[in-house]
Formats: C-alpha cells, structure tokens, sequence
C-alpha cells in the first residue's frame, strides 16, 4: 500500500481504567490495543470512535475530546498509518467482544497496569503512552 490511512483509536475510560482488546487476525495480533478502525469516507474521529467500539464491544459512547494522535508507519506489513485518539466516555452496555476475529480478549486497565505492558501493546498504543497523551485530557 502505498498510501497513508487514517485509523481512529477510542480511549473509554471509566473509573481511572481504560478498555483495551488482545487484537487478532490483523497486525498488531496479540497485542493489546483500543476499540477502533478505519476512518470512512465522510466520517469524523468522533463518529468513527463510536461507531468502532459499538461494533467492537457493544458499549455506546460519547466523544468527549481529542487526544493526539501518532504516526506510524509499518513497513514490515507494507502500511503507513496516522491514528486518531479520541477520549470518550461509556453512556451504555456492558463490553463484550462482538467480533472475535478482531479480538480474542478485553480487558480495563490503568495507565499504569499498561506501561507494565509496554511490550505486549500495539505500536500506536504505545507511542501513544510514551508521549504521555494518555494523561494529558482525561476524558
């Protein structure tokens, strides 16, 4: 692929935690990560970041800022990506995993219960927390 997409990560918080899903069958599979995808044509952060973690996990949620975003291109799989973080807040549902060809587990952790983790994230989770965006705009 020789053109940049643009992925759209959502940070659900709720009582200091943060859902995160073990990925499966794409890059990134065995690492944790957050709800998201693909931004569609004509969709904003906002709608994309609900519209994945419905999809997901079933939770309805609410924008409620952006966070930041990172650059990451991946050349081992041939792909360049910019990922959009999004915080939003749960309005309703229990999470449960909805597609379990894209996630094998879910999971709510602190911030720091994630850098423990640091090896086991998806790379734009990481760099995500290792430029402290994470904390910056508390959802």
């Amino acid at each position: 692929m020789t053109a940049v997409r643009v992925g759209v990560a959502a940070v659900v918080r709720e009582g200091g935690r943060i859902l995160v899903l073990r990925r499966a069958g794409a890059h990134g599979a065995g690492t944790w990560g957050l709800p998201g995808g693909h931004q569609e044509f004509g969709e904003s952060p906002e709608d994309t970041a609900v519209r994945e973690t419905f999809e997901e996990t079933g939770l309805v949620v609410r924008p409620t800022a952006r966070l930041g975003f990172t650059d990451d291109p991946m050349p081992e799989i041939g792909r360049h990506y910019v990922t959009l973080f999004v915080g939003c807040a749960r309005l309703d549902g229990e999470p449960r995993l909805r597609e379990p060809e894209k996630a094998t587990d879910l999971a709510w952790l602190t911030p720091e219960e994630l850098r423990a983790r640091r090896g086991e994230l998806f790379a734009p989770l990481g760099r995500f927390l290792d430029a402290g965006l994470l904390e910056a705009k508390p959802a």
